[in-house]
């Protein structure tokens, strides 16, 4: 490497190693967040800035764990994983040509969405976003996947590239400002992550010395929990060494005069992989921009990192840890007693070793006092209490309430109040249902702009129907106008296929979908079967549907100067409202301006279609 290579490496590690330190104290919370999440309960943070086990004080003391964090966060988890907000695209004008590629741009979203496992990445980053507050999704390109377009001169595939989106750990993630509330403030944005040689060599073409890297991972040890006389065995994060690796640092930078496309900066252990500009134009209009998208549980003000539920939990479930441990030793010394013995009296070790077993011949000195129990105490009620009162801190800080028990729904209540109690118990969900809303369009918008910028050569793309039928398209890039898309999420009470149909059967007594005539035509009776969630019967396609397809391939073929004539097969009436109101688009004009036949020859074809309705 130059000179000016090797410094522009100590910048860049120097910088990395800075803001892991300003994120310390993060990253401290996140890991007691999964420990107290897996059970190891009974750690902290120490002098040294490391977490540390906590011992016991007494051999006899009472280190049992109750967790009521794991059960909470699998019921937060279970109603978060099942919000899919659907993508709906409309277009930004009537025009027939942003129809068009609405309609593209939907069908490309379905068929990503399949293939990627999109909604399975999502469940994968809640469960981040549960435990440490905050988690991001990395869209990129990578240009040696996707389908086999041919070879090159040394027998090596060429592929057309594919979308590349991965779910990110906040463990991975500095920006350069730790209050910048949202991606967009940031001016740099660092992804630094620990792979092996072989896989940099994969990665990157180059050979890297390999290191040892402190990582984290999952380990089994006991910790000292547990009750009288037994131990107890809990999982746990601690950090290990990870041999033969490096560092891989990405830099990225925001536009600025300096940089006007941005600038990207690739650190793999002490070389320089790349320094350009940045590769995506992801962000509005066509820009240069992070391919980060971040998603929180709750949204921490004035502050980049979002907070878990379970970092509110801890002092609660290290309170109610400590109640019941109390309790228990209690019960321990009431039912194993107290002994009061004179000193000589008896043979300690034999009394120490066996107790005062049932039928056991205890023998004492002559003129000593016999040994006996000291009287025991009954149980305060204050530990009873305190005990319900952290049962209620749980529900309240969290959220989460279990409405099926005894204290819950009663069937005494009408249906009104319980779904007005559900309703409110899932309220406090709002802010991470929003948030998943918000990261689900923002990776729609940016899949779309990617295919924008790299779809050149036509794709073909494969879909399921609505009738159930696979359909195959291709697009390129030409036919996709991202920045002209509204994506919108439906709304989560229509995601309930039990109020989705009690929606659709009050719009059809109501004869809200009825056509002018009062009647209920084939297509909405589809269309109505299909909301229903009638499965069986989603694949009787409708004649209409088929004869507007047909029209717009028709349209299509006219375009191309094919001579297309009408048959007598052709529901007339819905071919010639397909053909004007294509006619009608701003698209049709512009063709036109290039090719003067073309109005002729529409005019002609809808022609032969009123002769033959006559």
């Amino acid at each position: 490497m130059t000179k000016a290579e090797e410094k522009l490496v100590k910048e860049v590690v120097d910088d990395f190693k800075r803001r892991a330190q300003e994120r310390k104290s993060f990253d401290l919370i996140w890991q007691i967040n999964m420990n107290f999440l897996m059970g190891n309960q009974y750690c902290n943070v120490g002098y040294g800035g490391n977490l540390e086990e906590q011992d016991r004080q007494f051999f006899w003391q009472q280190r049992e764990v109750f967790n009521h964090i794991a059960p909470i966060y699998d019921i937060r988890y279970a109603k978060l994983s099942k919000i899919k907000p659907d993508i709906n695209i409309i277009p930004a004008t009537n025009d027939e040509r942003d129809k068009q590629a609405a309609k593209v741009s939907k069908k490309i979203i379905q068929s990503v969405r399949n293939r990627l496992e999109i909604d399975e990445k999502i469940n994968q980053a809640i469960k981040w976003s549960e435990v440490c507050g905050t988690v991001f999704y990395k869209i990129g390109w990578n240009g040696n996947a996707g389908q086999v377009l041919g070879q090159d001169e040394n027998g090596v595939p060429i592929r057309s590239g594919e979308v590349d989106f991965s779910v990110v750990s906040p463990f991975e993630i500095y920006p350069d400002s730790s209050v910048c509330e949202r991606i967009e403030d940031c001016q740099s944005i660092i992804h630094a992550k620990a792979y092996s040689v072989e896989q940099v060599k994969n990665m990157y073409g180059i050979n890297v010395k390999g290191q040892n890297v402190n990582t984290y991972s999952l380990d089994g040890v006991s910790v000292g929990v547990g009750g009288l006389g037994f131990n107890g065995t809990v999982s746990k994060i601690v950090e290990s060494v990870k041999d033969n690796s490096v560092i891989v640092i990405e830099k990225y930078e925001k536009e600025s005069e300096a940089y006007p496309f941005g600038r990207l900066t690739i650190v793999a252990g002490d070389q320089l992989v790349y320094d350009g500009e940045l590769p995506f134009a992801v962000g509005t209009d066509g820009k240069r921009d992070f391919p980060f998208i971040k998603q929180t549980s709750i949204i921490e003000p004035g502050s980049f990192w979002g907070t878990s539920v379970i970092e509110r939990l801890v002092p609660v479930q290290r309170a109610y840890n400590a109640v019941k441990n109390r309790k228990h030793e209690f019960i321990n010394r009431l039912s194993l007693g107290v002994l009061s013995v004179e000193d000589g009296s008896v043979d300690l070790d034999n009394l120490e070793e066996e107790g005062l077993c049932p039928g056991k011949v205890l023998v004492y000195r002559q003129g000593a006092v016999e040994p006996k129990y000291l009287q025991g105490e009954s149980l305060p009620n204050g530990i009873e209490k305190e005990e319900e009162f952290l049962i209620d801190e749980f529900k309240n800080i969290s959220g989460v309430s279990d409405l099926l028990s005894a204290n819950g729904l009663t069937s005494s209540m009408s249906g009104i109040a319980m779904e007005l109690m559900i309703s409110q118990d899932e309220t406090r969900l709002n802010a991470s249902v929003e948030s998943i809303k918000h990261a689900t369009k923002a990776i729609a918008q940016k899949i779309l702009k990617l295919y924008k910028q790299y779809a050149i050569v036509p794709r073909l793309e494969r879909i399921v129907g609505e009738n159930g039928e696979i359909e195959m398209f291709y697009f390129t890039s030409s036919d996709i106008s991202s920045d002209d898309i509204i994506i919108e999420n439906q709304t989560d009470d229509l995601q309930s296929l039990a109020k989705r149909r009690e929606l659709v059967l009050e719009l059809l007594d109501r004869g809200v979908l009825n056509d002018e005539r009062g009647n209920l035509s084939n297509k909405m009776k589809s269309k109505v079967i299909e909301m229903l969630g009638m499965g069986v019967w989603e694949s009787a396609q409708d004649v209409g549907e088929l004869h507007i397809k047909k029209a717009g391939n028709e349209n299509l073929k006219i375009l191309n100067g094919q001579d297309v004539k009408a048959i007598e097969i052709d529901n007339h009436s819905l071919h010639i409202n397909e053909h004007i109101a294509f006619m009608l688009g701003q698209d049709f004009e512009d063709k036109c301006a290039r090719d003067e036949t073309l109005e002729e020859r529409f005019l002609k074809h809808i022609n032969q279609h009123k002769k033959m309705e006559e």
